[in-house]
C-alpha cells in the first residue's frame, strides 16, 4: 500500500468534533493498509489569540519568544488527534517540530526548512503507528524554536512527504480544491480537476490562499504529488501535477489577486549603475520582500524607482527608504497602500499571443487604469487601485471564458 502524508488546516481541527472527524478519516486510510503521516495546524483562531496575548505583555514581542509561544498551538492539536486515534485502536505518536527535528534557518517568524531527520518517523511507521507532526514549526541549529510563517503547515507537510518519499501529499482544507478564482468574488468560479505545479506556484505567489507558496516550491523541487481536498466533504479535489499536456492546456487556468499590496516610489534618483542595488540592498537586509519593480528614466538624467511590497511591511520599507534617499540625494519618497494586484495565469500563454492585450482591453472597458505591469512566461500581473479589485477580477474571469456557463 501507499505512504500518505495528510495535512489538516485550522478549520479542520477547530473543535473536538472536527478532530474526531479527522481521526475517523485517518483511521479509514490506515485500515486500508496505508502508512500515514498527519501534519496539523493549530485550531482556527488560536494563533491570533496567542499573538493577542503576546501583545498584552509587549507591544513588539521579541521574535524568539513569540515563536516559542506560537508553536504551542500545534502542540495542542497533535496531542488531541493522537489521543483520538488511540481511542479508535489506531496506534499513534505525536511530535513537535523539535522532536522530529525539522531543521530551519534562524529567521524567526518566517524560517525556512533546511533539513528533516526522518529516522524517528520511519521507525514509528515500521511499527504500524500513525505519525502526527506539528506543522508550522521547526528548530534552528542552536536549538531555538522557529515558526515558518502563515500557512507554514503546508510546507511542513510537503517537506515531510519529500523526506519520506511519500506516494502522495494531501492538503485538507476548508475548500474542495483549487478554483479558477475566489468563488466569494465570482460565484461562477469553477473547481479545477488539475493544475500544473508552475501554474499553482504562480497562483500561490500572486495571492491565491489555498496553498502557501513555499509548499508548492517544495513540491516542485522534490516532485511530491500534491492534492488539495476538502475536510468537510468527499471528492477528488485538485491534483497538482508535473505533467503538462499542451493539447489540453487551457489558455488561462485562473485569475489570482492580492489585497496585501503597497507601492513605494523613490523619485529623482541619479541614473547611474548600482543605484537599484543600493536601494534594494537595504530593503533586502531588512528581510522585506520586493515584488514588482519599475524604473523610469527622466529627461534630466534622474530616474523614478518604483516597487511593491507586502502591505504589512510598507511602513518599514518607507522608513528605510527615507534614509537611503538622503544618502542618494533623491528628491522624495512617496507611497500608496491602497493598491491591489490582479493576475491571469495559464501555461497556455506559451503558445498563444495577445493575452496581455486581451487583459488590458477587458480592464479598460471597465474604466480601470493600470499602474504597473509584470509578466512571466505563464502570467501577466497588473497593479490597480484597491477599489477596482472585485470589478477587475470579474471582468477578467468572464473575458477569458472561465465562468461556469462559458
Amino acid at each position: 500500500m501507499a505512504l500518505i502524508v495528510q495535512k489538516y488546516g485550522g478549520t479542520s481541527v477547530g473543535s473536538p468534533e472536527r478532530i474526531n472527524a479527522v481521526a475517523d478519516r485517518v483511521a479509514r486510510w490506515r485500515a486500508e493498509g496505508h502508512d500515514m503521516v498527519v501534519v496539523l495546524s493549530a485550531m482556527t483562531g488560536e494563533t491570533d489569540r496567542l499573538i493577542k496575548l503576546a501583545k498584552q505583555m509587549h507591544a513588539e514581542p521579541p521574535a524568539r519568544e513569540l515563536d516559542v509561544l506560537l508553536a504551542t498551538g500545534e502542540q495542542t492539536t497533535i496531542a488531541l488527534l493522537s489521543m483520538a486515534l488511540e481511542n479508535r485502536g489506531v496506534p499513534a505518536r505525536s511530535y513537535t517540530g523539535h522532536q522530529v527535528h525539522i531543521l530551519t534557518d534562524n529567521v524567526h517568524g518566517k524560517a525556512r526548512i533546511l533539513d528533516i531527520d526522518d529516522a524517528r518517523a520511519r521507525e514509528d511507521l515500521a511499527k504500524g503507528r500513525v505519525v502526527v507532526v506539528a506543522g508550522f514549526q521547526g528548530v534552528d541549529e542552536f536549538g531555538n524554536i522557529t515558526t515558518l510563517g502563515r500557512g507554514g503547515s503546508d510546507t511542513t507537510a510537503v517537506a515531510m512527504a519529500a523526506a519520506l518519499k511519500a506516494d502522495e501529499c494531501q492538503i485538507y482544507t476548508d475548500v474542495d480544491g483549487v478554483y479558477t478564482t475566489d468563488p466569494r468574488i465570482v460565484p461562477q468560479a469553477r473547481r479545477l480537476d488539475r493544475i500544473t505545479v508552475e501554474e499553482m506556484l504562480e497562483m500561490a505567489s500572486l495571492g491565491a490562499k489555498v496553498l502557501q507558496i513555499r509548499s508548492v516550491e517544495f513540491a516542485g523541487k522534490y516532485k511530491v504529488p500534491l492534492r488539495v481536498l476538502s475536510s468537510f466533504e468527499d471528492g477528488p479535489g485538485t491534483l497538482i501535477t508535473y505533467e503538462e499536456n499542451e493539447m489540453e492546456a487551457p489558455l488561462i487556468s485562473g485569475i489570482a489577486f492580492s489585497r496585501d499590496e503597497a507601492k513605494v516610489v523613490v523619485r529623482g534618483v541619479p541614473d547611474r549603475p548600482g543605484i537599484a542595488a543600493q536601494i534594494l540592498g537595504e530593503i533586502g537586509n531588512a528581510n522585506v520582500n520586493v515584488d514588482m519593480i519599475v524604473q523610469n528614466v527622466a529627461a534630466d538624467g534622474n530616474t523614478d524607482f518604483t516597487f511593491t511590497v507586502h502591505r504589512g511591511e510598507y511602513k518599514k520599507a518607507l522608513e528605510i527608504l527615507k534614509v537611503v534617499a538622503k544618502e542618494l540625494k533623491a528628491r522624495e519618497v512617496i507611497g500608496d497602500d491602497k493598491i491591489v494586484k490582479i493576475s491571469v495565469v495559464g501555461v497556455g500563454m506559451r503558445s498563444h499571443a495577445g493575452i496581455a492585450a486581451q487583459m488590458f482591453r477587458a480592464l479598460a472597458n471597465e474604466g480601470i487604469n493600470i499602474q504597473m505591469i509584470s509578466t512571466s512566461e505563464i502570467k501577466v500581473s497588473v497593479v490597480v487601485e484597491e477599489k477596482y479589485l472585485e470589478l477587475g477580477v470579474r471582468a477578467l474571469h468572464s473575458a477569458f471564458g472561465l465562468d461556469k456557463a462559458a
